[in-house]
């Protein structure tokens, strides 16, 4: 029994030094995983900021389409006479011209 003992005390040592050893390295590196963890939090690449700039071009583009809507359906009335209907239609109008300008123009092929 002593002598198994004695047999597992140097193979229980080594085991040993390899978990003191990763240990240490994981106190020494936490400070750095923890920075760069926080860095990636704070940064956007640039994969995040297309995907961004992408949906903001999106949602203007479908309020667009929504005015031009708007704008269709007043432009009927007003041309059957309704005043208020062409004071709507030269407002949505001028919101029109406001977003138009922040959408790209896609290359025609």
């Amino acid at each position: 029994m002593r002598r198994l003992a004695l047999l597992i005390l140097p193979l229980a040592s080594l085991a040993l030094q390899g978990c003191l050893a990763k240990t240490a390295l994981d106190v020494a590196t936490a400070p750095v995983r923890i920075a760069s963890k926080g860095v990636d939090l704070a940064t956007t690449s640039q994969s995040e900021a297309d995907e961004k700039r992408g949906r903001e071009i999106r949602r203007r583009e479908e309020e667009l389409a929504k005015l031009e809507r708007k704008y269709n359906k007043a432009m009927d009335k007003c041309r059957d006479g309704s005043r208020s209907a062409c004071d709507d239609a030269r407002n949505i109008y001028a919101q029109m011209q406001q977003i138009i300008p922040t959408i790209p123009v896609e290359p025609e092929d």
